[in-house]
Formats: structure tokens, sequence, C-alpha cells
């Protein structure tokens, strides 16, 4: 079951998705992002197109843990993504992620600051990784 992962902005929402197995998250663009409404029809176009099983989020929390207006527009376009698409939809915990992402760009010689839509991607693949890393030690310690 393929898994998409999403770092949702103001201006675009960065995507990746997973291999059939749910073990390797790979970038996958962007897509600009128009306001929630729109933005659910088409991530529930995409969620079809590539045969997605489940979605996971990214939930922008303060450094300190708190949910701000970011974080509730996160949840609410997951909940109105689930309602839409019928597929589970859940939310994690994205602090440092675009951070990360910029790191890792920087590291392959690219220029962040240039290259937003990359960092975007990439933090959705962040968002994704961690995800899977996490449902993986979940199955492993319920054996």
């Amino acid at each position: 079951m393929r898994v998409l992962g999403l770092d949702l902005g103001s201006k675009r929402i960065g995507l990746a998705i997973s291999d059939e197995q749910a073990s390797i998250a790979f970038p996958a663009g962007t897509l600009p992002s128009t306001g929630r409404r729109a933005d659910v029809v088409a991530v529930t176009k995409l969620i079809a197109e590539r045969d997605v099983g489940r979605v996971v989020v990214g939930l922008p929390r303060h450094m300190d843990g708190r949910k701000g207006p970011e974080a509730e527009a996160a949840e609410k376009f997951a909940a109105a993504l689930h309602a839409a698409a019928r597929v589970p939809v859940d939310t994690l915990d994205e602090r440092w992620t675009s951070l990360e992402a910029e790191r890792a760009l920087r590291e392959q010689g690219l220029d962040a600051r240039r290259t937003k839509k990359h960092v975007d991607a990439v933090a959705a693949s962040i968002i994704l990784r961690t995800y899977l890393e996490l449902q993986r030690s979940q199955e492993d310690g319920a054996e």
C-alpha cells in the first residue's frame, strides 16, 4: 500500500510518496495551494491516480509543542481529506522538517532559498519517512 506524505503551506503543498511496501519515501514535487477546498480536490485526485491507501499530513506545532492556527488548519485539512478521499489520514508533528530539508539540499550543493519547491517536497519526504519508521517500530513492538 502506498502512503502519501504532505507538507502543507500557504503557497504550495509538498508531496512525497512511498513505494508499494510503504518502506521508502520519495519526494514527489509540489502542488500549488489555492485554498482548502480546491487543495482537497487536487490531493484526492492524486490519491486515486497513484493508488494511495493512506496519507500523513505534517502538523506544524510551535517549538514548545503547542498547536497554533497552522496546526488547526492542518487538522481541518486532514479531516476534510479523509472525508473526501475515504482513506485513513494521520497527522505527524513536523517541527524541524523544513530546516532539515534545507540542510539536506545544501549538502547536495543546492541553494535552498532558490529551490523552495524542492524544500517543500523534501520536507514532505522527511514527514513521510518519519511516519513510516514510526509505523514499523510500532509493528515491531507489537510482535
